[in-house]
C-alpha cells in the first residue's frame, strides 16, 4: 500500500530540509527534529532504523506543534 509518506519509501529518504540548527532547549534540529545522534547515525543506518527515527519525528511534531 502506498501512502506517499517518506517513511514508507524504500530506500527511506532523509528528513533533512537543509535547515541545520540544533535547538539548545530541545536537543533537536530545528529543520528536521532529529537529535545529533540520529543525524550522525543516519548515513550508515538500515531502513528499519530510519523508519524508527521517522516514527519518533512524527511524535515530536505532534508534541511540539511543529508545522
Amino acid at each position: 500500500m502506498k501512502t506517499g509518506l517518506p517513511e514508507h519509501a524504500t530506500p527511506v529518504p532523509s528528513p533533512c530540509v537543509s535547515l541545520c540548527k540544533m535547538n539548545r532547549d530541545t536537543g533537536f534540529c530545528e529543520g528536521c527534529l532529529r537529535t545529533i545522534e540520529e543525524i550522525v547515525a543516519w548515513s550508515g543506518a538500515d531502513d528499519e532504523y530510519k523508519r524508527a527515527v521517522w516514527a519518533r519525528l512524527r511524535l515530536r511534531e505532534q508534541a511540539l506543534g511543529f508545522d
